[in-house]
């Protein structure tokens, strides 16, 4: 399996191109063959942003647009940051940017200021809300301003869909154990009847559809209008939220070359699978206090048809995942990904393991062996691998010794930044050399 890495702004650019040559060599000795970079934005000493570089203002207006304020520069950065744009390259590595998607003359400035890149990334493009609960901003259940206008480009009736959706919420606040326990195994039939779906909730489901098509029809559009080949890459939810954000990778293929499904599968935070699903089971709980726990997981079931292996109550959910959950759930996952999309060469998997920035409760690498595994016998070829800030030590041992050569954990040479060197308590002085 192939590997390529995130040069996220979580840790911000100036981090990656400090001794970017040392960090590429090792990568690309270890089974790296690709890059994702971006936001393309430094941090000034006071924290805040600045542009990492000057967007010509005549593509915009050869596009009809206005180009954005001047803001402030800082050359030297510009100049590192674009010297290691080359050397990656020059390694023959394919590199596209995060959160790239916008205008034709954003994505046109980018790509000329870059030209080292291949394409632009979208983050949940179309997406819709899928927490039960306020959380990350948003609930399934909520039609904000924003919402109502996204609705209303595509010709929904807001009013219908509004219905649909209250009726649903409605019906999840009466659920008891009798209703649950006769439905919630009954197939999508049974699942129906548990939901008590109507013509006016189904409405709802298909016009969230449709606001995502729209979306991604939009942006291959922006797209390709920019002179020049330009790739589209997607990070939708992984496939079981697929539903519920409208994000059917069936038809999001045909708007996308590369579709990078979420691999997020951490406890709390936000993103993960596993405090999705805990947040959904104690919601449930909250609007319906008759229902058990296994009622409330048994709702979940029948609705995204997905069972944690092992896990009956919400304490199992802290005790990490099981061999199992990796076999069975991200095995699953993945295949669905695949299939879905018909193309294994444009899939590839977004892999994190819960820290910063999603604040999940933080992964072991034996769990981060287990997705990269189970996805690979599943028939991935390529992940990337998103550092929470950093990659550590232990992580890039497992990452070098699937993809490449196995890391050797020389002091003297390449050390991944998330952990420190082992001379770091030295107190200065020089380790003797071993006979």
């Amino acid at each position: 399996m192939e590997a390529w890495v995130f040069l996220c702004n979580d840790s911000p650019l100036e981090h990656w191109m400090e001794g970017y040559m040392e960090r590429f060599d090792a990568w690309e000795e270890g089974g790296v063959t690709g890059l994702v970079v971006g936001r393309m934005q430094f941090c000034q000493t006071d924290g805040t942003p600045v542009r990492g570089y000057a967007p010509d203002p005549k593509v915009y207006a050869d596009h009809g647009e206005t180009p954005p304020d001047d803001g402030p520069r800082d050359l030297e950065k510009e100049r590192r940051l674009l010297a290691m744009l080359d050397d990656a390259a020059g390694r023959g590595w394919p590199i596209t940017i995060f959160a790239g998607g916008g205008t034709t003359g954003h994505v046109q400035a980018l790509m000329k200021a870059f030209s080292q890149t291949q394409g632009v990334i979208i983050d949940g493009p179309g997406e819709h809300s899928y927490e039960l609960a306020f959380h990350h901003g948003g609930e399934i259940f909520d039609l904000t301003q924003g919402d109502e206008a996204r609705f209303e480009r595509v010709g929904a009736d807001v009013a219908r869909a509004r219905r649909g959706m209250q009726h649903l919420r409605d019906r999840l606040h009466q659920l008891t154990p009798e209703l649950v326990r006769y439905h919630a195994a009954g197939g999508m039939l049974g699942a129906l009847q548990l939901f008590d779906v109507n013509e006016d909730a189904l409405y709802w489901l298909r016009m969230r559809q449709e606001v995502s098509r729209f979306d991604w029809q939009l942006a291959r559009e922006q797209v390709d209008r920019v002179d020049g080949e330009v790739l589209l890459g997607g990070i939708p939810r992984t496939p079981v939220f697929s539903s519920l954000t409208g994000q059917n990778y069936q038809q999001m293929a045909s708007y996308f070359d590369l579709l990078f499904p979420k691999h997020y599968f951490w406890h709390r935070g936000i993103d993960g699978m596993v405090g999705t699903i805990a947040r959904w089971v104690k919601r449930l709980g909250a609007w319906n206090p008759s229902l058990t726990v296994g009622d409330r997981f048994a709702v979940v079931e029948a609705l995204l048809g997905i069972r944690l292996p092992g896990v009956q109550t919400l304490m199992d959910l802290e005790m990490g995942l099981g061999e199992e959950f990796f076999s069975h759930v991200v095995h699953t996952e993945t295949r669905r990904a695949l299939e879905a999309v018909g193309d294994a060469g444009k899939v590839i998997a977004w892999i994190s393991t819960g820290r910063g920035p999603h604040g999940g409760d933080q992964m072991p690498t034996r769990e981060l062996r287990g997705i990269l595994e189970a996805s690979q016998e599943a028939g991935l070829q390529r992940f990337l691998y998103h550092p929470e800030p950093d990659i550590g030590a232990s992580e890039w041992l497992l990452i070098s010794s699937m993809c490449g050569k196995a890391w050797d954990e020389d002091p003297a040479g390449y050390w991944p930044s998330g952990t420190d060197r082992p001379d770091t308590w030295n107190g200065g002085r020089t380790a003797p050399d071993e006979v």
